[in-house]
């Protein structure tokens, strides 16, 4: 690497009302280097790279790029000088191609300036720098049609494009498979083969430690550490996130009771079929599966989200009928749903109000005004109980951590005082000292003798908080395992355990399903689907 680094930021320090976002950080990118940039949520990284990115203006500090110091007061700004960001949330344009989506506002003309667009010079100069990329994807591909880490492939072409020096990557791999990960980290070591620089944010230690060169820590808006790659684990990366030492899955026994809910031969039009289990009091019960295997479609019948075709739902041994949510809050379910920030929470609304939600028409009057010093009140209570860092109960909930956020919207359904409380991806998107948090918290609600039913894609989370775990592939029920027995072979095994579905014999009829019976076959079928 040369002396000179990349990037520079010194002193910078940013402030926001009642929050010091920013303080007195310095921050280097060297040249070709693949960078970890690290620290819990609401420890300044996304402040940090907003400001490198030009939506956030700094209070103080220099910055220098290429030994220059420059100013970013626009992303447009900086993506002049050679900086890019690739949000965790796309910016591409759905229904314009590959192409289109590459060369967006600077299309190559028939006639310069003037003249229309060069749709095959286009098309081609996309497709050459997909494939110097090891990358193919036609040109004039609808990006609509793409999966999300071809997408994602589409917006490095985009920076590539535009000769960024620095490419900075918010929690790429959140929604990707195994393998688009590793696609992923192939193109990011082929961008530091070309001296290219990433920065790489993410909350997956694992992930991070098998494709960075230097790590950065961040810890209440200051820089706290750095390491090198060969000297990195993932206990001393934690503890110098933390500032503690952190213990994540902290199961703890509790007494089991009475069955809470039980599900009979649950069928939906969204693919759920002939699904049975129960759930009882004190339990914290994990269903498992890969993605598409129908578990969110379960929490969404239990739920009245989505409608039941057959089978039957009972809450404490009586047949509950659930045709919509207000049914399922009414008979003593809650949901903290896998995108807080679109089915969880009103960003736009306050922290006392979002923790109400579930529960104004207990704490309204007769007229229907809210009874504003219960509700305050009862904000309070659960702020101190889940230790919601907050300014207070009137701060807008999208000014909160990740983490805090998904701290609201348990504290919504708990303030309901539910008998079932469904998780849905409880920690995802936040960092390892909000996960220990959640798991505790999840661990003391079960030994207060409420049922949990968890989803979760992260195996270790199944394997090291649930009492029972169900297995699903394929919107059906094909395994289940009790605590003693948990096994992340048989877990795969039984997630993997694809049928022929439907199949038609030489006279058309029918075929009851059966299972596949070569193990390759289901690990083929597996893979393709990955």
């Amino acid at each position: 690497m040369a002396d000179q680094p990349l990037l520079h930021m010194e002193h910078i320090s940013k402030r926001f009302p009642g929050v010091q976002a920013l303080d007195n950080v310095d921050f280097e990118v060297q040249q070709g280097e693949i960078l970890g940039f690290l620290g819990e949520n609401g420890a300044g990284k996304s402040t940090l790279v907003k400001i490198l990115s030009g939506v956030y203006s700094k209070d103080q500090g220099t910055i220098r790029f290429k030994g220059q110091q420059v100013e970013m007061r626009s992303p447009h700004e900086a993506q002049e000088v050679g900086i890019t960001t690739i949000y965790q949330e796309l910016a591409l344009v759905p229904y314009l191609s590959v192409a289109e989506n590459i060369f967006l506002n600077r299309e190559p003309r028939r006639v310069r300036q003037i003249g229309l667009v060069d749709f095959k010079t286009q098309k081609k100069l996309a497709e050459e720098i997909m494939a110097d990329l090891g990358v193919e994807i036609p040109g004039d591909r609808l990006v609509k049609d793409l999966t999300v880490a071809a997408q994602q492939m589409v917006e490095i072409a985009r920076a590539v494009s535009r000769n960024a020096s620095l490419i900075l990557m918010d929690e790429p791999t959140s929604a990707l498979s195994s393998k688009e990960v590793d696609a992923l980290f192939s193109l990011m070591r082929r961008l530091k083969e070309k001296g290219v620089s990433v920065v790489f944010i993410s909350h997956r230690l694992d992930e991070v430690l098998a494709v960075v060169d230097r790590i950065v820590v961040m810890r209440d808006g200051q820089r706290v550490g750095t390491m090198m790659r060969s000297e990195a684990t993932e206990t001393n990366i934690i503890r110098m996130m933390v500032g503690r030492e952190v213990g994540l899955f902290p199961k703890e026994d509790a007494p089991v009771g009475e069955t809470v809910l039980e599900v009979r031969n649950l069928s939906g039009a969204n693919g759920v079929r002939d699904v049975s289990f129960s759930i009882r009091q004190g339990e914290i019960v994990g269903l498992a599966g890969l993605v598409g295997a129908g578990r969110t479609e379960v929490a969404r019948l239990i739920t009245g989200a989505d409608h039941i075709k057959g089978g039957e739902i009972l809450i404490e041994g009586k047949p509950a009928r659930i045709r919509d949510t207000a049914d399922a809050v009414r008979a003593g379910i809650g949901w903290v749903p896998e995108d807080r920030k679109q089915h969880g929470l009103v960003l736009m609304m306050d922290v006392k109000s979002n923790i109400s939600l579930a529960i104004l028409k207990r704490i309204s009057g007769l007229l229907g005004s809210v009874r504003f010093k219960e509700e305050r009140e009862i904000a309070e209570e659960y702020i101190r109980a889940l230790s919601i860092a907050t300014p207070g109960i009137s701060q807008t909930v999208s000014n909160l951590s990740g983490g805090n956020q998904q701290k609201v919207v348990v504290a919504k359904w708990l303030s309901a005082k539910p008998k079932l409380l469904i998780m849905d991806e409880p920690t995802r998107g936040i960092d390892v000292g909000a996960k220990a948090e959640v798991h505790a918290l999840m661990s003391r609600l079960a030994k207060e003798g409420m049922a949990i039913l968890m989803i979760s894609s992260e195996m270790p989370e199944i394997i090291g908080m649930s009492d029972r775990v169900i297995v699903m592939c394929q919107g059906r029920v094909t395994g289940e395992f009790a605590r003693p027995n948990l096994s992340q072979e048989e877990i795969m095994t039984c997630a993997t355990r694809f049928l022929r579905l439907d199949a038609v014999d030489e006279t058309g009829a029918v075929i009851a399903p059966t299972e596949a019976g070569d193990r390759e076959v289901a690990m083929a079928v597996h893979q393709a689907n990955e």
